[in-house]
């Protein structure tokens, strides 16, 4: 089923208010629902894994998910895109949080929704799209090395104080603290990864994710393993919803972080804009981008409103959303429901979860970021693309995010005008 091409008149519309005038009966409700809890026990762990990865506490990850899912499906550009936190923005915001702290965080992250909103209301969505493919696929694998190389302490186990940010000096330390190897951590690592795996390969659509970090809690309590849980790092964890407060917005702040804020920002929207094209090649619907961009921006405001971090459009809970057999936005309002109910009745459970088990779900996020069969169709075609694609992947996991994306993106315009200069470069 596809739709007409987009109204330009309805460019700020959202998808939900396009639906509910459709009619919306309890069939679809039904639909719905089921995806919102399916999408709830894969944002569950997930959530929680990033929001540690970025040195925060689990609670900020899922209350992210919860705010982030809402407002992204209630006033969002596309029929099935899922709000929350995103493994792509672990290494700016940890940058953040060790730069200005976690109140400087919230305020980043609210300045970057009020840039994504003007972003939306100037219609600058279409331009993000531009971007060229080459550029997207090595920032993409580019961040995955850097979650991975971020994990790899607590899969192998080792006991390090403070790792730092820079991908150079991680490695130096990891190295320097290979006499701590935790033997039954990495394997504790090596299993999650390995059901996850084993249950996307024989059933899909089941939560591999979440049966793994049952499992793998469950094996660390009873047998005693020496791995340490999120309740040895954090103590008791409680399921108490935040009262909302605004950020600390004073000049000098402001001045501050608006680098940061920018970042968040540029990431978001090729984030989501992304994985709104993506849900739109799988389900032959379209999406509103200058809607898209508006609603990220307004569910960054929201989660800052609660503590919460940066949000975006995340493409594998998305997809799974689509798989799952969606019907419309309400089911990504659902999964945040479904969520906020969890956190709010098991989230003292989640003390009991191993730091490996986490480790082992990002590097699967990892793997996943890492799109082999395009990356080797690149690879294959135009020298330049190639060389484009290389660029980005090597400067963003070893300096900077945003300097990889324009390197890749300069690249692509040089090779483009050797072309129609007729200096070919194939």
């Amino acid at each position: 089923m596809t739709e007409p091409a987009p109204d330009p008149t309805r460019t700020f519309k959202p998808k939900l208010m396009s639906l509910l005038k459709e009619g919306y009966g309890l069939q679809a409700f039904g639909k719905d629902a089921v995806a919102g809890a399916t999408v709830a026990v894969v944002a569950l762990p997930l959530s929680m894994a990033i929001a540690i990865a970025c040195g925060l506490p689990p609670e900020r990850g899922l209350i992210t998910a919860i705010v982030g899912g809402l407002i992204v499906s209630a006033t969002g550009g596309s029929r099935f895109q899922i709000g929350g936190p995103a493994g792509a923005f672990i290494v700016p915001v940890a940058g953040t949080v060790m730069a200005h702290g976690v109140a400087g965080l919230i305020t980043a992250t609210f300045l970057s929704g009020i840039f994504l909103v003007l972003a939306g209301a100037l219609r600058l969505g279409r331009f993000v799209r531009l971007i060229p493919k080459a550029v997207v696929l090595g920032f993409s694998a580019g961040i995955a090395i850097i979650i991975a190389a971020s994990q790899l302490h607590d899969f192998l186990g080792l006991n390090i104080s403070q790792e730092p940010p820079d991908l150079a000096k991680k490695i130096s330390v990891l190295v320097a603290a290979r006499a701590s190897f935790n033997p039954a951590a990495c394997a504790l690592a090596v299993a999650t990864m390995a059901v996850i795996f084993l249950a996307r390969r024989w059933k899909p659509g089941f939560p591999g994710m979440l049966l793994a970090i049952v499992v793998t809690s469950l094996v660390t309590e009873r047998l005693h393993l020496p791995i340490e849980t999120l309740g040895d790092r954090f103590g008791t964890l409680k399921g108490v919803w935040p009262a909302p407060s605004l950020p600390q917005l004073d000049l000098t702040m402001i001045a501050k972080l608006l680098p940061a804020a920018a970042t968040f920002a540029l990431l978001g929207a090729i984030e989501s804009l992304l994985s709104a094209t993506v849900a739109d090649t799988m389900s032959g619907r379209q999406h509103r981008p200058e809607a898209e961009l508006i609603a990220q921006g307004l569910a960054n405001m929201g989660a800052a409103l609660f503590g919460g971090f940066c949000v975006t459009g995340t493409i594998a809970r998305t997809a799974t959303n689509i798989r799952a057999g969606a019907h419309g936005p309400i089911a990504g309002i659902l999964h945040a429901v479904f969520v906020l109910i969890a956190f709010l009745a098991l989230m003292p459970l989640a003390a009991h979860i191993p730091f490996a088990a986490l480790a082992g779900v990002l590097m699967v996020v990892a793997w996943g970021m890492i799109e082999r069969h395009e990356i080797a169709s690149v690879a294959k075609g135009s020298l330049g693309q190639a060389a484009a694609m290389l660029v980005t992947l090597l400067i963003v996991a070893w300096f900077d995010l945003i300097a990889g994306i324009a390197a890749g993106c300069v690249i692509v315009m040089v090779n483009t005008w050797m072309k129609r200069s007729g200096i070919i470069i194939k």
